[in-house]
């Protein structure tokens, strides 16, 4: 297994994937940005933290930053949201359209990309693929919950404040409806903001490996980061990311472990 890929395994019918909670710049590709900050600064932050101990699952992860490859794009560049602004597979900017790269040399070329296809999303996506096959001989019904969050306002990518969970089916089409159902019941049981399939639809491990007919059943939840940090209103280098605060944290927990139980239960 790769230093940077986590697999721990469980033999419960949930995996949780975190495709965006590293920040590691490897070496020889660091220096090509025009700060480590920013190459960081779009991660998912705390995401371990906030799931640590929840439920018994499968967890797999990456600690390599998404600037260097994201592993929950379409590999072959096209976009998940046409029309709308987003970042690529490779990405070039942050979520506010700040340039990553010190300059045009430094932006990876095809050959670059396909290298770091090969080092990161293609064994990131073989032990995803691996771990559901491995649950499908021994479950009938399998969830992948891809876990995600970002910052509560982000101009470029979508109008106002991000509800606080935000929950992604492709439109109901990665998942049974009973599932999406269940965890949308859980999130409105709590006192924060929701919605499905908004801005937030899902990515690429929840549209490819979402196949209900074939029992995997997939759904994405991106967490504005102000229903587990204290968030500040403007992020800069001074103030970001913000420490996790196990008590700033508790009450969204306590609706995640309520979302986790319902995704077992629905598999189960």
């Amino acid at each position: 297994m790769p230093s940077w890929l986590t697999v721990r395994r469980a033999d419960t019918p949930l995996i949780l994937a975190m495709p965006h909670g590293g920040i590691e710049l490897p070496d020889g590709l660091a220096d090509a940005f025009r700060s480590p900050w920013l190459a960081q600064r779009d991660a998912d932050w705390h995401i371990q933290a906030i799931y640590a101990g929840l439920v018994d699952a499968t967890v797999i992860a990456t600690s390599v930053s998404r600037s260097i490859i994201d592993v929950n794009r379409d590999p072959s560049g096209a976009s998940l949201y046409p029309g709308q602004a987003t970042t690529d597979l490779c990405p070039t900017t942050t979520f506010d359209g700040e340039p990553l790269y010190r300059n045009e040399a430094s932006v990876p070329d095809d050959a670059g990309i396909a290298d770091r296809r090969a080092t990161w999303f293609d064994p990131y996506h073989a032990a995803l693929a691996g771990e559901i096959a491995r649950l499908r001989a021994l479950h009938a019904t399998v969830v992948v919950y891809d876990c995600h969050s970002i910052r509560s306002r982000i101009p470029r990518l979508f109008d106002g404040e991000l509800p606080v969970f935000n929950i992604g089916t492709n439109g109901g089409a990665t998942c049974n409806p009973a599932l999406r159902e269940g965890v949308i019941r859980a999130c409105a049981a709590s006192d924060q903001s929701y919605v499905g399939d908004g801005r937030f639809r899902g990515g690429w491990t929840t549209r490819n490996y979402g196949r209900p007919d074939d029992g995997v059943h997939a759904i994405q939840m991106e967490l504005a980061i102000r229903g587990y940090l204290t968030e500040p209103e403007t992020p800069s280098s001074h103030n970001w990311p913000p420490p996790f605060d196990a008590a700033v944290a508790a009450p969204m927990r306590v609706t995640l472990s309520t979302i986790l139980t319902a995704c077992l239960e629905f598999a189960r």
